[in-house]
């Protein structure tokens, strides 16, 4: 297998619904540097999985809207507990429809998976991974 990976990052502010999660139930900041593999069986005919600077366009369009936002704010999160594992998944599916969709500069038939991964602190982390087909 061969990867790709890209790194960005995004400052947003969020609290949580329950118990469980103590003084992060109040409103609370955060950074958080995403880190997205994206993983092939073969490389192209350029020689490569994908065409790493629209990978890392296509990464920052993805993480724009969220970025200086509190998240508790946005109409599409209304409900949501915006944990690092769910915006993991919530950034896959973006990523996702691009790479389906040809954005990366290659077929996204002939990508495997991408694999997102959050870091909320040097000691913390979540990833979600899937195959694209």
């Amino acid at each position: 297998m061969f990867a790709v990976e890209v790194r960005d990052h995004i400052m947003i502010a969020h609290s949580f619904r329950g118990e469980v999660f103590g003084p992060a139930q109040k409103l609370h900041g955060a950074t958080f540097v995403i880190d997205v593999a994206f993983v092939a069986q073969t490389l192209d005919g350029n020689g490569i999985v994908v065409d790493i600077a629209r990978a890392h366009d296509v990464l920052k369009s993805v993480l724009q809207p969220l970025n200086y936002k509190n998240l508790d704010e946005l109409a599409e999160f209304k409900g949501k507990n915006t944990t690092t594992e769910f915006l993991t998944k919530y950034v896959f599916d973006k990523l996702a429809a691009a790479a389906r969709a040809g954005e990366l500069g290659r077929d996204g038939r002939e990508l495997g998976a991408i694999r997102v991964e959050i870091a909320e602190s040097h000691v913390a982390r979540a990833w979600y991974e899937a195959a694209l087909w």
